[in-house]
């Protein structure tokens, strides 16, 4: 076995409709040939001053890729006439076994098995008589044919009860943004900040005193005139943020706001708002 000779069966398979005959041990021959090479390389590579440059251990290297790559192409070439071989037997017309390795004949033997068995659920399920797809193969007689069947009553054990973890709403599945954490919430300078003492950044509800369109800041400085502002629509909430100016501003979708220009600039940047002049 080498490897002008799995060439030749390789265009041997190709050029044929039907299985060409190989050794029942084709497969294993194959493999102690690749085997054989190795071994022959790894004695030169112990004996060569330069392994990675030496001439015969690079042939060796190339023939075993070749080999691989011939056989797997003759494999899959095969494996497509035998599905259809095991076909023909599943349906009780000739089928020629003759010529198959040990694993393709495993493998057809299982093939016709798998085929008949879902041809006979098929049949069953037209006569009325079944209502699912077998499940599994036929050596699980626990799996085949067997209608799965869900108490809805009861949550699949892997399934978390409310108990067991936070509840998660149509909010959350969505992703509108309606609880954004911490670190969504831009700071004075624009960036992000997770800061504890900031007044619960994760709420989307304005205080009760104060109005929701608008979003009217609460004053915590002097006189800030002198910052430049833009006036913004927001479109997402995004809780509370403290301005550049030191004020709070409780900003929720919708809102019309005139911010101070570096937050507003922030708040743009993570299309949480939008310009309005």
């Amino acid at each position: 076995m080498d490897l002008g000779e799995l060439q030749q069966v390789k265009e041997t398979e190709r050029g044929k409709d039907s299985l060409q005959h190989l050794s029942d041990t084709f497969y294993t021959d194959v493999a102690a040939h690749i085997e054989s090479l190795k071994d022959e390389r790894t004695e030169r590579a112990a004996q060569a001053d330069d392994p990675f440059d030496d001439p015969e251990i690079q042939r060796l290297t190339s023939e075993i890729d070749s080999t691989e790559q011939v056989v797997k192409s003759i494999y899959e070439r095969r494996v497509g006439k035998l599905v259809k071989l095991a076909s023909f037997a599943a349906a009780d017309m000739p089928a020629n076994e003759d010529g198959l390795t040990s694993e393709e004949r495993k493998l057809f033997s299982d093939l016709v098995a798998r085929i008949k068995d879902n041809r006979a659920h098929v049949l069953d399920v037209l006569a009325g008589e079944a209502d699912t797809d077998p499940v599994g193969s036929p050596d699980d007689p626990e799996q085949t044919g067997a209608t799965v069947r869900v108490d809805s009553a009861a949550p699949p054990e892997d399934t978390p009860t409310p108990t067991e973890g936070s509840s998660v709403s149509a909010a959350d599945l969505m992703g509108d943004g309606s609880e954004p954490e911490p670190e969504q919430v831009p700071s004075a300078a624009g960036a992000v900040t997770d800061d504890p003492e900031t007044p619960d950044s994760g709420s989307n509800e304005a205080p009760a005193d104060e109005p929701v369109d608008g979003a009217t800041p609460t004053e915590s400085a002097g006189d800030t005139d002198d910052i430049d502002r833009t006036t913004l629509r927001i479109t997402r909430d995004v809780g509370e943020i403290v301005g550049i100016d030191d004020r709070e501003y409780d900003l929720a979708a919708d809102d019309i706001v005139s911010l101070p220009e570096a937050n507003a600039g922030a708040l743009v940047q993570r299309e949480a708002a939008e310009r309005l002049d």
